[in-house]
């Protein structure tokens, strides 16, 4: 089994975080984001929209982490991360969309314009951060409101849904931003409980 990514990608390391919870290991083959290898003719022959990471199982290719991560957590032993009860099972895919449409594209663009854009030599513009933290306040006000009741997004478990989640909110500290996580007291232990697991420390160091 191999993951074509790079350890620093929000994307890869949802799928690292669930081989870890699993278990198991995967060869990692380094794709340079910085030398633009994703969008090499060789790379776009796995992933034809150039963007990381892509699982090649035995032959068997899939991208799109959200996708991996729920093949993943189905064929291999270990724990599983997705509930066995329908309604808790139907919460998770329900954050994951909330991760996917209201979480990760604010969060990116505090993460991009602070880390990603200085990283490249260029200067922050801090009218789109200002734009991202309005627009992930809105969605962690959200979240707080279920995270004050319950210890995970689906219910009483670690799921795929708080693994969706993990990587922007890991990256918004090292971007200035780590505010909007800790002034909230659910949203901020429910991070203290999962940054804190062995899989994340594994994956983010």
């Amino acid at each position: 089994m191999k993951i074509y990514g790079h350890p620093m990608s929000t994307c890869a390391r949802k799928v690292l975080t669930v081989l870890a919870e699993k278990g198991h290991e995967a060869e990692m083959v380094l794709v340079d984001l910085m030398k633009g290898e994703q969008k090499k003719p060789e790379f776009l022959k796995l992933q034809p929209f150039g963007v990381i990471p892509v699982l090649d199982d035995d032959g068997f290719i899939l991208y799109e982490s959200r996708a991996i991560i729920r093949y993943l957590d189905q064929k291999l032993s270990g724990t599983s991360l997705t509930p066995s009860d329908p309604k808790e099972r139907a919460l998770m895919e329900q954050w994951i969309s909330v991760e996917t449409s209201y979480l990760s594209p604010p969060a990116m663009k505090i993460v991009a314009q602070k880390l990603f854009v200085p990283m490249r030599g260029g200067q922050t513009d801090e009218a789109i951060v200002e734009v991202g933290r309005k627009e992930t306040v809105r969605t962690l006000d959200i979240m707080e409101q279920t995270l004050s009741k319950q210890e995970f997004l689906a219910g009483n478990s670690f799921s795929l849904a708080d693994v969706s989640c993990m990587p922007y909110l890991g990256y918004l500290f090292p971007a200035g931003a780590g505010d909007l996580v800790t002034s909230r007291p659910g949203v901020a232990a429910w991070w203290e409980r999962i940054s804190s697991r062995p899989s994340w420390r594994k994956v983010a160091g």
